[in-house]
């Protein structure tokens, strides 16, 4: 019971109720606009079609004494409705290819990114100052491989200013990378590379979530985008690597000292 308390009182999450949230890249910021344009003509078109339909319905209802005129065709009026629906759709093809490009094609790093790695499987950024970012999921967990070296669980760390190219992997079962703010889902499925790109302009942290059922934990299966300055990214990726090297030779001394235990039969071998 008190479990359904919290819940009947915890407050909304509005974040995307009504439309894809945006803000964080500018191709989310596309796909948030065009998705408003399309909201706007199809909720003029239900009140339109809606509302004629209550008024014939009340205007036209039954009543004693009263027969219904009988109606057999009207050309002109269905001409009408049929060309003014074919132009409708031809507006929103328009409206939907001629914002595919801002969605889809990369846009261009700012003059003074820090990051300076040349794309090789992806759509080129403009100015080539791009970083390409490898992202794998697993159960349960996200991990992302920087081109130089570093790598990070959990929390993906990018300069501001720059285009990052994702390379999306999976290593054991379907997974979904989606942070709402930097743009759509992209599917992470094994034995096949999906990619997705953004550009974060200002400091930030952007938080998203395996959006694919992929197990047991798949609700910790969190995502986290920070974005901060170029040269900030670039101590954290050298203090990264450091600790990655530390790591590595904190193992190889911990496996040399089981080995030597082993060998002199202090440990029994299993």
């Amino acid at each position: 019971m008190l479990l359904v308390g919290r819940l009947a009182g915890a407050g909304p999450a509005w974040a995307g109720v009504i439309t894809p949230e945006s803000g964080g890249s500018s191709n989310a910021d596309s796909i948030e606009g065009l998705y408003k344009i399309v909201l706007i003509i199809a909720t003029v078109i239900f009140c339109a079609v809606a509302g004629a339909l209550v008024f014939f319905l009340v205007r036209y209802r039954a009543r004693p004494g009263h027969v219904a005129s009988q109606i057999r065709g009207n050309t002109r009026l269905e001409l009408a409705w049929t060309g003014a629906a074919a132009l409708i759709l031809v507006v929103l093809a328009a409206l939907t290819f001629s914002s595919l490009h801002g969605i889809v094609t990369p846009a261009a790093s700012g003059d003074d990114a820090g990051a300076i790695f040349a794309t090789v499987d992806q759509p080129p950024a403009p100015g080539d100052h791009a970083l390409h970012i490898k992202v794998t999921g697993r159960q349960f967990v996200w991990r992302f491989d920087y081109p130089n070296g570093a790598y990070s669980y959990e929390e993906l760390q990018v300069p501001i200013d720059t285009t990052v190219i994702v390379d999306i992997y999976s290593l054991d079962v379907n997974h979904s990378w989606w942070v709402p703010k930097l743009g759509g889902k992209f599917d992470a499925i094994p034995g096949y590379v999906n990619h997705t790109w953004f550009k974060i302009t200002k400091p930030g942290v952007f938080t998203g979530q395996c959006a694919e059922l992929c197990g047991q934990h798949h609700a910790q299966m969190i995502a986290t985008v920070r974005a901060v300055p170029a040269a900030a990214w670039e101590n954290w990726v050298a203090t990264q690597k450091q600790l990655i090297a530390q790591a590595g030779t904190a193992d190889a001394l911990a496996h040399a000292k089981l080995n030597s235990q082993v060998g002199a039969g202090q440990v029994e071998n299993p």
